[in-house]
């Protein structure tokens, strides 16, 4: 039996999916014509979380602030080129991985000194415990994915791509996607069993 919670929560977010591609392909239309407001807003939507995905690929904070400024400009610069029909957000996505992984093979090592910092919560200290012991958890868990399966997850998963994104972003096909997401989330829930 579906939970009718679980249920609403599914309706309102494939309703905010869709008001939300059509105001990307909006956003991108005006990126694409030059208006600068349009993309200042573009960049404060996805800097944070193109920040995070990329430190959790193991690049270092100051590497992964140049890799997505570069990222951004490559987008500016080549504008005209923008397809409103295509996600920009899978798009600025796939310029920063690639470029990620041509910094790594370029160094020839993954620095793994700094960390995604810590979120303050007014949780009490088992709380904290519990959601500490839950993300060390979940970082296992992708580290022992293969490399393809973990990144998609965290597309997926964590960054919130549609499969169609995740696709575009890794140039794979949608099937591909879904195949890897099934993988991800049986291999998740293993792992995660002590927490259910």
């Amino acid at each position: 039996m579906v939970d009718p919670v679980a249920l609403q929560f599914v309706l309102i977010a494939l309703a905010t999916s869709s008001e939300e591609e059509m105001d990307s392909k909006v956003l991108a239309q005006k990126i694409k014509a030059g208006n600068h407001k349009a993309f200042e807003t573009f960049f404060d939507t996805h800097y944070d979380s193109l920040l995070r995905f990329l430190i959790s690929k193991n690049t270092s904070r100051e590497a992964a602030k140049d890799l997505i400024q570069k990222a951004f400009i490559y987008i500016w610069e080549h504008r005209h080129r923008i397809n409103p029909e295509k996600s920009l957000r899978a798009y600025i996505f796939q310029i920063a991985y690639t470029r990620m992984l041509n910094h790594h093979r370029d160094h020839k090592k993954f620095n793994t000194d700094e960390s995604v910092p810590n979120r303050q919560t007014n949780h009490t200290p088992e709380d904290t415990a519990r959601a500490k012991d839950l993300e060390q958890a979940i970082e296992r868990a992708i580290e022992q994915m293969p490399e393809k399966r973990g990144t998609v997850f965290q597309l997926c998963f964590m960054e919130d791509f549609t499969y169609r994104e995740a696709a575009e972003t890794l140039e794979v096909t949608k099937k591909t996607i879904e195949n890897h997401m099934g993988l991800a989330l049986k291999d998740m829930r293993k792992a995660l069993k002590q927490f259910q």
